[in-house]
């Protein structure tokens, strides 16, 4: 395998692969040492120089040069160093050419082991520089196989490799082989074999994105969506805003008879959707996001706390089901807040919150 062969199929990897033949050769050169080293059982120092140009390939050994030797593997002796090199000089190192009958095979196996190395190296950096500028991108893909509980998935047309881990998979969604998806970029990793792509269906982000491919306004700028919070699978509440009091925003998102948010439901397993229209006043936004629920009052408690009065009757809603829609409210405002009924907020509040910041509920 090391012979012109070889290094014109260098030149043609170059051109294709885009192996540096320059670099290739150096870790060939390194490879070979520790091969020959291993295969012969020597300590000695070796070298190894591969001549592109010449297109050859030889192996030498590297002794120190003494008056008197104490290591045979990697000293000489001064009177032996003149014999093969008269001007030598106790003190340098003296190189001589090994000839050896299994350095081919040696040379041949290294060869095709850094080689594939390095075809491995090209497709990892190729991968990451291809997918890093697209994380936090909805991408499609086909589910490809599934093993240990996760799904690896092939992106788009690229035939590179997705992996969906169970945190990123949504609770009671069935993947099936050659499924087609929509999935959201997490992160590429440059791992030291290959590159990993990490795709989530529970992201956030993925909701945002398919907002954008649904609602031409958000692409456009038109809308913006402020705030994201999901329990993935189960419910979302969005948080939009237009500056354009010519658009409306939330009907902008639903569509003619629900079509941009059902194609959007849809694509989420049936996972329920609140649109809410973000407010740069906290308390009237945090009204809105407890929506379904009707709120009579939101008083401000603390810095970055609030609580919310609700009818009596509507308690249960404002809350949700274990909690759910308060839980949701709070993510999607990164503000905490009480929820209470109106009854047992009670008269007695009035006192301790006079003077507290407060917003009707719309």
């Amino acid at each position: 395998m090391i012979n012109q062969d070889f290094f014109l199929a260098l030149e043609d990897l170059e051109r294709e692969k885009g192996i540096s033949q320059a670099e290739f050769i150096a870790a060939l050169e390194n490879a070979l040492v520790i091969a020959y080293k291993k295969s012969t059982g020597t300590s000695g120092g070796v070298e190894v120089r591969l001549n592109a140009e010449k297109k050859t390939i030889k192996i030498y050994s590297t002794r120190a040069v003494v008056e008197e030797v104490l290591d045979p593997e990697k000293e000489i002796s001064l009177e032996e160093a003149r014999e093969i090199k008269k001007t030598v000089k106790a003190g340098e190192v003296l190189t001589t050419e090994i000839i050896s009958k299994n350095f081919g095979r040696i040379a041949a196996q290294t060869a095709r082991q850094i080689l594939m190395q390095k075809l491995r190296e090209i497709e990892r950096d190729n991968t990451v520089s291809e997918f890093e500028d697209k994380e936090g991108e909805l991408m499609a893909c086909t589910v490809r196989r599934i093993e240990d509980g996760n799904v690896y998935v092939e992106l788009g047309n690229s035939q590179v490799e997705g992996v969906m881990a169970p945190r990123e998979q949504v609770p009671g969604e069935k993947y099936e082989l050659n499924q087609r998806l929509n999935v959201y970029v997490k992160r590429v990793k440059s791992g030291t074999k290959m590159a990993q792509i990490v795709v989530s269906r529970t992201a956030n982000g993925l909701v945002k994105r398919l907002f954008e491919n649904e609602v031409p306004e958000i692409k456009q700028g038109i809308i913006q969506v402020k705030s994201v919070a999901r329990e993935p699978g189960q419910r979302t509440k969005i948080a939009i805003y237009s500056e354009d009091p010519m658009v409306d925003a939330i009907g902008a998102c639903v569509g003619n008879k629900g079509a941009r948010v059902n194609a959007i439901v849809a694509e989420l397993g049936g996972e329920k959707i609140d649109i809410i229209t973000w407010s740069e006043n906290p308390l009237e936004y945090i009204s809105r996001a407890l929506s379904p629920a009707r709120v009579i009052k939101v008083i401000q408690t603390g810095d970055d706390s609030a609580m919310a009065i609700v009818p009596d009757d509507k308690l249960s809603l404002a809350i949700g089901r274990s909690g759910q829609n308060a839980r949701l409210a709070v993510k999607l405002t990164g503000w905490k807040i009480d929820v209470k009924s109106e009854s047992s907020a009670g008269a007695d509040l009035a006192d301790t919150l006079e003077d507290a910041p407060e917003v009707d509920g719309e």
